[in-house]
């Protein structure tokens, strides 16, 4: 089975190249299920039901989130009724939505879908561990009945994210981090057949910090108050996500590669298998 993840899509920026590049990419490397973290694609906070459908339009199967996924409360009845939007799992209980999602897609094939957000250096939310052994399998994801498991792991500490990948690994295809923005250089496949990506990296214009405004980013690190709103910034958009290929017979990773299209970065584009 051949995945891609994309980063978080953060703004029209971000948006924009989804739109233009993912119908290419499922194309060109044949792929069967795509996931886009898009909780910064609503003028750099939050989703709406609009950018939703934009995002499954241009070829998105699921969108997953992070912190700011209910900003705007107009998403709240679609967390509710769309199996396909996700915020993090170990969200309180009672909050609006799911964190964790199943789909069945075509040749009898069943994907899981987890969504996790860390601790440190963000919200105090329910423990992810736990969650996570929760979610997770007690061997194989074929065992289980998934032709691949995967796993969104927005968090801002790289060490949080890693212990948490060895937890997964020997029990999902995929576990990869989003929140950063900044793509990391560590795709690999763990001894246990768990492909991990510390970030797969935004989707959005690199010509900013962090995919906002650099100006008004820069004023609110110079000065205490009053601070500035952030806007997105709004040059060509990079499309960076993480490319996984798995198993039939396990679900576990045979591949793992980066992805980058667009913008401002050096491009990385997998060769078809």
């Amino acid at each position: 089975m051949r995945l891609l993840f994309c980063g978080d899509v953060v703004g029209r920026s971000g948006r924009d190249v989804v739109k233009a590049e993912l119908p290419k990419l499922r194309q060109a490397l044949g792929l069967d299920f795509v996931l886009v973290n898009g909780e910064n694609a609503a003028h750099g906070f939050g989703i709406t039901g609009e950018i939703c459908k934009e995002l499954f339009e241009a070829g998105a199967d699921v969108i997953t989130g992070g912190n700011h996924t209910l900003d705007r409360a107009e998403i709240i009845p679609g967390m509710e009724s769309d199996r396909r939007l996700l915020r993090p799992a170990n969200y309180p209980s009672g909050t609006p939505g799911r964190g964790i999602g199943e789909y069945d897609i075509s040749r009898n094939r069943r994907i899981k879908v987890v969504n996790l957000m860390t601790r440190l250096f963000m919200e105090l939310l329910d423990d992810p561990f736990a969650a996570l052994q929760q979610a997770l399998p007690p061997g194989t994801p074929k065992s289980a009945g998934y032709d691949a498991l995967i796993i969104d792991v927005h968090g801002e500490a790289t060490s949080e994210k890693m212990a948490l990948a060895h937890i997964a690994d020997g029990h999902a295809s995929l576990v990869v981090g989003t929140h950063t923005h900044v793509p990391t250089a560590d795709a690999r496949i763990l001894k246990g057949g768990t492909a991990y990506h510390t970030d797969a990296g935004m989707c959005g214009d690199y010509d900013s910090v962090i995919g906002m405004s650099t100006e008004t980013s820069i004023r609110n690190f110079q000065r205490k108050f009053p601070r500035e709103r952030l806007t997105p910034a709004d040059g060509p958009g990079t499309l960076c996500g993480t490319y996984v290929e798995t198993d039939a017979k396990t679900g576990f990773a045979t591949r793992v590669e980066p992805v980058r299209i667009g913008g401002s970065l050096p491009s990385v584009m997998p060769a078809p298998g």
